[in-house]
Parts: C-alpha cells; sequence; structure tokens
C-alpha cells in the first residue's frame, strides 16, 4: 500500500480522504505542547519534533504492514523529518526513494499568498500557528529533486490539487 504525505493543507488531505475512502479511517496524532508552543509564537526545535515524527512512523508502520492506505497532512519540511516517515516502510533502502511505498506532495506557494491563507485561518479559528513563525518554516524547507517530491502550486484550487495528486500518485503506481 501507499502513504501519502501532504505538507500542509487541510481542506485538500480531507478532499484526498473522502475521495479514497479513507476518511473513517482519519486518527490525529498531535502532540498538545507542540501546539502550546507554536500558539505562543515559538518555534519548534528538531527535539520538539522528534518524539511526534516517532509516534507517526510507529503508527503508519502498523498501518502498512496491515496493508491500509493512508494520507496524513504534516509539514516534515527537512529531509531528515521525510526520512524518519519514510522508515514507516519495511522495506525502504535510504536514498531508495522511487521504490518507497512513502509518497510525499509538497503545496507549493510564496510567502505572501501562504501568509494570506494562515491569516484567514487564524481569523477564523481553523489553525493554531502564529504568522510570526511562518518565515521559520520557510526557513526549514529542503526539497531535494532527488526526493521524487511531487510539487503543486497553492494557488490552483483545491479541487484541481487533489485531481492532480491522484493523477500523480496514480502514474507513480503504473508507470
Amino acid at each position: 500500500m501507499l502513504m501519502i504525505f501532504i505538507l500542509y493543507q487541510t481542506e485538500v488531505t480531507e478532499s484526498i480522504l473522502l475521495l479514497t475512502n479513507l476518511l473513517g479511517k482519519f486518527h490525529v496524532l498531535t502532540l498538545i505542547v507542540q501546539l502550546d508552543k507554536m500558539r505562543q509564537g515559538i518555534a519548534l526545535s528538531d527535539e520538539d519534533r522528534m518524539p511526534w515524527l516517532e509516534k507517526i512512523q510507529e503508527s503508519l508502520r502498523k498501518r502498512l504492514l496491515d496493508g491500509e492506505t493512508v494520507v496524513l497532512a504534516c509539514s516534515s519540511l527537512r529531509k531528515q523529518y521525510r526520512e524518519i516517515l519514510r522508515g514507516s516502510d519495511p522495506d525502504y533502502k535510504p536514498g531508495s526513494y522511487t521504490s518507497c511505498k512513502v509518497t510525499f506532495v509538497l503545496l507549493e506557494g510564496n510567502a505572501e499568498v501562504i501568509a494570506a491563507r494562515l491569516q484567514k485561518r487564524a481569523s477564523e479559528e481553523e489553525h493554531f500557528m502564529p504568522l510570526t513563525l511562518l518565515q521559520s518554516q520557510f526557513d526549514l524547507l529542503q526539497a531535494d529533486e532527488c526526493e521524487k517530491i511531487f510539487k503543486i502550486s497553492v494557488v490552483l484550487s483545491p479541487e484541481v490539487i487533489v485531481n492532480t495528486i491522484l493523477e500523480m500518485v496514480a502514474n507513480s503506481l503504473n508507470p
């Protein structure tokens, strides 16, 4: 089975869950201490992120071994974080991105577009991260071409983004 990681947009993730009939299996894996820290405008350190990434890896490995397909939205912005998540695939060998059962999708956008969306979601109380932390997220972002990360522009409509992701995944499964 395949795991899809979306870096990070709730509406797109929810649409993919619905279209792939995975919504009933949706699980939230969040450590409350991280949310509280970010709400206070404090950027997370690698030490803050590691327990969360390890918890996700453990949960995903179990689901993968059970033959499940998983769709996850998370900000695995650094290659190091994605390597931990790729480790959910028991057959993954570091650097063998094309044979890994874990696929990443990066929703690309410039700081202005994402800031406007974040501000809107924050005003509607739909997001926990203050705008002041956005630049720290851009500073962490690493997206090497060799990793085979699918990239899609955030300026497209959610429907187009979802359909593009599903098409990319289908094409990667049936080259």
